[in-house]
């Protein structure tokens, strides 16, 4: 499988490529392409509905480098 995933600024995570989603149940979610929400506020978690944007979030444009304690 190959994914890109990009952080819209202010915005969700564009996820595009071959990829499963897959639910706390255990099932799979089919999707071609998924916007999934930064913010918290979406009322389609895990998918983005625009609420981002209502309630001025601020999210990192980059990615934060992980330390080597969390996989």
């Amino acid at each position: 499988m190959s994914i890109t995933i990009k952080i819209a600024e202010n915005g969700p995570l564009i996820v595009q490529g071959e990829f499963k989603l897959v639910d706390a149940n255990g099932q799979e979610v089919p999707v071609k392409k998924a916007a999934l929400c930064r913010c918290g506020g979406s009322t389609t978690k895990p998918f983005c509905d625009g609420t981002h944007s209502k309630i001025g979030f601020q999210g990192a444009s980059a990615a934060v480098q992980q330390s080597d304690s969390i996989k």
